[in-house]
């Protein structure tokens, strides 16, 4: 079974599993950012959770399906259609073999991906079918889709039907993924001491233009580092939070460096990063501080919402 990339989209990539056991060897992790929203689609799809899929950022591409196929679409909130036919988010739909899908602007939020059930066919690399962007390797010749690229898959379900069919259950993302108000996020102490800490957790920060999949680069209140003196390079991972000499720091995502020369001010928390990948140019956040108790219950809580709708996917059939 196959698909034809129409048009590529803004920046739409083939994303799956993080890379791991390389970093020692400066390999990134690359992999879907908001891995919450990612698993949802691919279990919707009947997929095991991890399998290969587009992930597309605030403009994603027109496809046409070769072959009659079931997807599921999630994470940011998208303008999709098949034939004309609008498709909601966070279910599962089946469309006919020959069917063109159009996956318009994310009104809100920055990242969607789109499951299709068997999983998309791509070779694995260092362990992982996800696109290294920076590097060039993974995915689709390691870089966006393009039009006239051929996806395929195998396996899977294969529907008989002659328009979308839409599964009226669907999937509450909350409290995953609110797009109401500006998040709230998660900071651990890491690192180097600031010199005006409190500054960090007291206003808002605005995510910058710059941003990309390597990293945000928020605005704000100044921040100085307590003690000046020039750092040697250190291991840095998704998550962390550096400051450069402009005082705005930068945190990092999926494609982030393994090292840095920035001091590190602090590292969010693993549950907080699907609401980090959501997030565009001009949004606001808020950063609060945590433990690694409070951490590890956020952590526990995410996965066990993610176990009781992998059930209640399963129970659909």
């Amino acid at each position: 079974m196959s698909l034809t990339i129409l048009a590529g989209g803004l920046l739409s990539s083939v994303q799956g599993r993080t890379r791991i056991g390389w970093r020692h060897l400066g390999v990134g992790g690359s992999g879907a950012l908001d891995a919450f929203s990612f698993a949802v689609a691919n279990l919707l799809a009947g997929n095991v959770a991890d399998a290969a899929t587009i992930e597309i950022t605030l403009a994603g591409p027109r496809l046409h399906f070769d072959d009659a196929a079931r997807i599921a679409i999630c994470g940011a909130e998208i303008d999709a259609n098949v034939d004309g036919q609008a498709l909601p988010s966070w279910r599962r739909i089946d469309i006919p073999a020959g069917s063109e899908l159009r996956l318009g602007t994310c009104r809100r939020g920055a990242r969607a991906y789109l499951a299709i059930a068997g999983g998309l066919d791509i070779e694995c690399v260092l362990g992982s079918p996800s696109t290294d962007l920076r590097a060039g390797f993974g995915g689709v010749a390691g870089r966006t889709l393009q039009a006239g690229d051929r996806l395929d898959w195998t396996g899977g379900f294969h529907p008989q039907c002659e328009r979308a069919v839409i599964d009226t259950r669907w999937i509450d993302p909350a409290p995953d993924l609110d797009f109401s108000a500006a998040p709230i996020i998660h900071v651990l102490p890491a690192g180097d001491a600031l010199a005006n800490a409190e500054a960090l957790f007291t206003g808002t920060w605005k995510v910058g233009t710059a941003s990309n999949r390597q990293g945000l680069r928020l605005e704000g209140a100044q921040l100085q580092i307590a003690d000046p003196r020039e750092r040697i390079s250190e291991p840095v991972f998704p998550g962390t939070l550096q400051l450069p000499p402009d005082g705005q720091p930068i945190l990092l995502l999926a494609d982030a460096q393994t090292h840095g020369g920035y001091p590190r001010i602090g590292h969010v928390i693993h549950a907080d990063w699907p609401r980090l990948a959501q997030l565009r140019a001009g949004d606001s956040l808020r950063f609060v501080p945590c433990d690694a108790r409070q951490a590890q219950q956020k952590r526990l809580e995410q996965r066990q919402r993610l176990a009781r709708m992998a059930i209640a996917i399963a129970a659909k059939g």
